[in-house]
């Protein structure tokens, strides 16, 4: 392959990796994974100064750069996970044991369980509470090798506790390794004070909850759930118009339960990504495909809620649609911390293959959320470098539980 560098000498770099294999996931570079073996890779102010195969290296001090050899192991673009629910109060796993009873849903919910109980214990949960446990589950994604991550806000459902949760997304952004996103999700769901007065409560979200959010600076983009259980349709696009005067970019969760069309209305806003997207229909897969929004598969709720109806991946595959898969960590629909257990999820249960899974928690991620550079290792990109004890990448979504993560660099830096 042809290799590049930037217009400074490889002796002025910060650290060059050695004797490696690498999945670059960079769809121009024409081998699976976009691999090159054989090779090396080297970081200059958190970013990717020069790739390529070792053989083509230039020459540089080897006394003056610090060099590190793979050892003929993997390294792949630091993983993204980019739909969670991480900052929030309160466990769900007695509702879990009474659905598992044979307790409906509907009976939790008027016994003040579901979403309302996760709403009340964050409501009651101070920003210390939150940052502590929010930042253990973001350890733990961290020793999978997750370098980005979104984190919604959707457990305040006022407007001083949607600012609370997205203030500590923003801290734990500011005191952990992980690079944080944030997401203004206000319309998650109908809080009780406000039952039966859904356009009042979405005419609170479009105006003092975003006004604030965005003049504190706390959101990156704003989500919506449309759906018959969530937010209709015209309740959807009100917010985005809202968002769209703010100049914030907006996501969807659609089709998770019902085809509600909110694939089609994400993007005609241009939107980042529609997600969960079981029930998603062609004309829905035509329009992401036209604008390029990207769909964003949960399988961890799908699992967890024993649904049977699968999104429409060949559908997705056929248009070209960009696929990415997510965590959706989340008390309730979707209580799993891991990114590489979505992976093996997505392969065995919605059929996508190993490269499709990486590429989809790499730079599918990465699109989803509005990042061009990163979820990919190419000249420019950042320096976010996953190293694996792997003898190819498809072990990566193959196996669960065992972790062969042996380095992780942020930004060029050791982790």
């Amino acid at each position: 392959m042809q290799s590049t560098t930037q217009n400074y000498e490889l002796e002025e770099i910060d650290l060059l990796l050695t004797d490696a294999n690498i999945a670059t996931m960079d769809s121009n570079i024409n081998a699976p994974y976009g691999a090159i073996e054989n090779a090396a890779i080297a970081i200059k102010n958190g970013k990717v100064a020069w790739i390529g195969e070792q053989s083509t290296l230039p020459s540089f001090d080897v006394f003056a750069t610090p060099t590190l050899s793979v050892k003929g192991q993997w390294l792949t673009p630091g993983l993204i996970d980019c739909h969670t629910h991480l900052v929030f109060a309160g466990s769900r796993s007695q509702e879990f044991e009474q659905r598992l009873q044979g307790v409906s849903y509907e009976k939790i919910a008027a016994q003040g369980g579901g979403i309302a109980s996760t709403v009340k214990a964050t409501r009651a949960a101070d920003r210390e509470q939150l940052f502590v446990d929010a930042k253990d589950r973001l350890n733990t994604l961290l020793k999978e090798g997750v370098t980005t991550v979104e984190i919604k806000s959707g457990y305040g459902l006022d407007t001083e506790n949607e600012i609370k949760i997205l203030e500590v997304a923003r801290l734990l952004g500011e005191h952990h390794p992980i690079d944080i996103k944030t997401t203004f999700l206000g319309a998650h769901a109908l809080p009780p004070e406000y039952k039966g007065r859904a356009d009042e409560y979405i005419d609170l979200v479009c105006t003092d909850m975003l006004d604030q959010v965005v003049a504190n600076n706390l959101a990156d983009a704003v989500d919506v759930f449309c759906e018959n259980v969530g937010f209709s349709y015209s309740q959807t696009k009100r917010v985005f118009q809202a968002a769209k005067k703010h100049n914030l970019p907006v996501k969807c969760h659609a089709e998770q339960l019902s085809n509600q069309h909110g694939a089609e209305l994400v993007a005609q806003f241009n939107g980042l990504s529609a997600d969960h997207i079981e029930h998603l229909d062609e004309e829905g897969v035509k329009a992401m495909a036209d604008v390029g929004t990207v769909a964003v598969l949960l399988p961890g709720a799908f699992y967890f809620l024993r649904e049977t109806k699968f999104p429409p991946i060949e559908l997705l595959n056929q248009y070209k649609v960009p696929i990415a898969i997510a965590s959706d960590f989340n008390p309730g629909t979707s209580p799993l911390c891991s990114v590489h257990l979505m992976m093996n999820m997505a392969c065995t249960l919605f059929r996508l293959t190993p490269e499709q899974a990486l590429a989809a928690v790499t730079r599918n991620a990465a699109k989803a959320l509005g990042l061009d550079e990163r979820g990919v290792l190419k000249v420019g990109a950042r320096a976010d470098i996953a190293h694996w004890q792997i003898n190819h990448p498809s072990q990566l979504s193959y196996q669960f539980g065992v972790n062969r993560l042996l380095n992780l660099w942020i930004l060029g830096k050791l982790s």
